[in-house]
């Protein structure tokens, strides 16, 4: 595997946005870098709270065109938070304006917000108000599996890139968090390796994976903050669903 560069990620892509408020071209594609990898949390986060007659994936384009439509930072406080943190914020306020918004269009404009906890989607799934805390552990756990997939796919590349790719395909199994990987010593009979290389090369592979989470977690930080506890509110988030991180 590919050593990581000591350099890389001094200064985060939260931090690079935060300086610039959204007003670069380089700040505004770390936006939208960060933003792509809470794809998946946010659009499991409008599944539950409903989205009225509208696709939950036009809804959460809509969300994110207004996050990246240049005034979506008004409100944070410079280089203070975690983007997660921002995020998940703005996504609440969002779907609690929407909701706002369809009440009073049903009721002639009149209407007071009611809080929507325990009402019904045409899917007859139950919807939950967006304050609810099971959709903030619905958001984080989608978040942990984001970072870990994409951490999983990096992992993937630098294998081919350095002609690994067969010994990949059978030493991620160690990786994995739903199953038993199996034993060393069959894998060590398909690669033609010894127990004790393949004990080895588990331990890099494990090594780097850590490595690249880290990297993946520190850039929706900003610069000075440690990732520490970041990193194990991922633990967290992928145990309550089950899971055994393998870092």
């Amino acid at each position: 595997m590919n050593a990581p560069d000591s350099q890389a990620f001094v200064t985060t892509r939260w931090t690079q946005v935060l300086a610039a408020r959204g007003g670069s071209e380089p700040a505004r594609a770390a936006l939208s870098e960060l933003c792509g990898t809470y794809y998946r949390p946010v659009l499991a986060f409008l599944r539950r709270t409903g989205t009225g007659v509208d696709e939950p994936e036009d809804v959460a384009h809509a969300f994110f065109a207004e996050i990246l439509g240049g005034d979506g930072l008004d409100g944070v406080d410079r280089g203070k938070g975690r983007f997660r943190s921002y995020l998940l914020g703005a996504l609440k306020h969002f779907v609690a304006n929407r909701h706002r918004r369809a009440g009073r269009k049903r009721h002639g404009g009149e209407a007071e917000h009611v809080p929507i906890e325990g009402g019904d989607s045409e899917s007859g799934e139950t919807m939950l108000d967006p304050a609810a805390p099971e959709l903030e552990a619905l958001f984080d756990r989608e978040w942990a599996f984001t970072v870990v997939e994409g951490a999983l796919a990096r992992l993937e590349r630098e294998a081919l890139e350095s002609g690994s790719a067969g010994p990949f395909a059978v030493l991620k199994a160690w990786l994995s968090f739903g199953e038993e990987p199996g034993s060393q010593a069959e894998a060590a009979a398909r690669l033609g390796m010894n127990e004790g290389a393949v004990k080895v090369a588990i331990h890099r592979l494990r090594r780097r994976f850590r490595e690249i989470v880290r990297m993946e977690v520190r850039q929706t930080l900003p610069e000075g903050l440690s990732e520490e506890a970041e990193i194990q509110q991922l633990i967290v988030a992928l145990s309550g669903g089950g899971e055994r991180p393998a870092f």
